[in-house]
């Protein structure tokens, strides 16, 4: 009889510097989505350029991550153990990010989001309601003007196709050979790399609605990086070789940072170099981060405070980035006159994301598995 999977012992090495990887990286697409409203809707002028590929770096670590934790603990739980499990994990976090969009909804008014103001506080509790189940919206349905799958709260789309990852891990990717699955990861980059190379955009940017371009980019962002990640993991042990931390650190903020390139007439050029980071780059950064030694007292509380705010972060900061966009707008407020309130904004939601984890998301988690995942 498969063992309930709360009972067995977390043994497995726990991979600290990824979890500040995660957590760097979350700050670096916080940091994309503030100066974002600057850019007057021309990518080629965005700061932190390419902050939007930290999701990609996101669905490849989740690939890494659930491999190492799992693919040999199958026969210790059901499926039913191990969807709870990712549930409990990430869904309370999920809910508090919508309540947040819910609170913040009326407060982002402008004409950035031309539907706010029309939509009654009962059209607002709805979609409220079908947010906390993570259940994408339609393009009908949407009460911003964004067209995302989830108007209170846009990032979620990353949570919703993660949660499809982890139905095909279960399902069927976990069951694959390691052949199989290195020709699968080939296919997927095939379509990453024509995804990036034809997009009208130079970019590949997208996923978060319904409509059915949106979905297969989301799609196609999702698969290569995760499935990926699992290869990744099967292929090479990871053994502590060295304090690789720093340079894996600088690295990911590096290939996030750099400048659009080949402006509005070679978007190809940027496609290219969105498709090789996410095919090429990525993959190693994973792996110095899955060697690296925490050598130090300083290292070792640094990744911990990175990888406690990483996620919480990265659910709960577009709601406040929603009111931000709309004070800019609305007063026209030019890049110097808003970066010291910018500032104040990302230290409180810092802070905001830091208390949620131990007033909210820690407390619920273990009450949840404690009632839950008792066999």
């Amino acid at each position: 009889m498969p063992i309930a999977s709360s009972s067995f012992a977390d043994s497995k090495r726990h991979f600290l510097v990824l979890d500040a990887l995660r957590g760097i990286a979350a700050l670096m697409v916080v940091l994309f989505h503030m100066l974002e409203i600057y850019s007057g809707g021309d990518h080629t002028q965005q700061m932190i350029n390419h902050g939007y590929l930290a999701v990609d770096f996101f669905f490849m670590l989740s690939g890494y991550v659930m491999a190492h934790a799992y693919d040999d603990r199958w026969h210790q739980m059901t499926l039913t153990d191990f969807f709870k499990r990712r549930i409990i994990r990430l869904h309370p976090m999920i809910i508090l990010g919508m309540t947040f969009g819910a609170l913040c909804f009326y407060s982002s008014a402008s004409e950035l989001f031309p539907k706010v103001a029309d939509t009654t506080f009962w059209n607002l509790i709805f979609i409220l309601i079908i947010g906390y189940t993570l259940i994408p919206v339609p393009v009908s349905m949407d009460i911003r003007g964004w067209n995302e799958m989830h108007p209170l709260n846009g990032p979620a789309w990353s949570l919703f196709l993660e949660y499809i990852a982890n139905v095909l891990h279960a399902l069927i990717l976990r069951k694959l050979s390691k052949v199989v699955l290195s020709v699968l990861v080939f296919i997927a980059a095939l379509a990453l790399l024509h995804l990036a190379l034809t997009s009208p955009h130079g970019d590949i940017i997208g996923g978060w609605s319904l409509e059915p371009e949106q979905l297969r980019i989301g799609f196609t962002r999702l698969l290569f990086p995760y499935m990926a990640g699992m290869l990744l993991r099967r292929l090479v042990q990871p053994t502590e070789k060295g304090n690789t931390f720093l340079m894996a650190s600088l690295l990911l903020v590096l290939v996030l940072s750099v400048p659009r390139i080949g402006g509005h007439t070679h978007l190809w050029a940027n496609g290219l170099y969105d498709a090789l980071v996410v095919i090429l780059i990525f993959p190693a950064i994973v792996f110095l981060g899955a060697i690296s030694k925490v050598s130090s007292d300083l290292t070792q509380k640094t990744c911990t405070f990175l990888g406690n705010i990483s996620y919480p972060l990265y659910i709960i900061h577009f709601p406040f980035a929603y009111v931000y966009y709309a004070w800019v707008s609305n007063n026209k407020v030019s890049l110097s006159g808003g970066l010291g309130v910018g500032i104040l904004v990302m230290v409180f939601m810092i802070l905001l994301s830091w208390l949620s984890l131990k007033w909210y998301d820690e407390p619920v988690r273990k009450w949840l598995a404690g009632r839950f995942m008792r066999r």
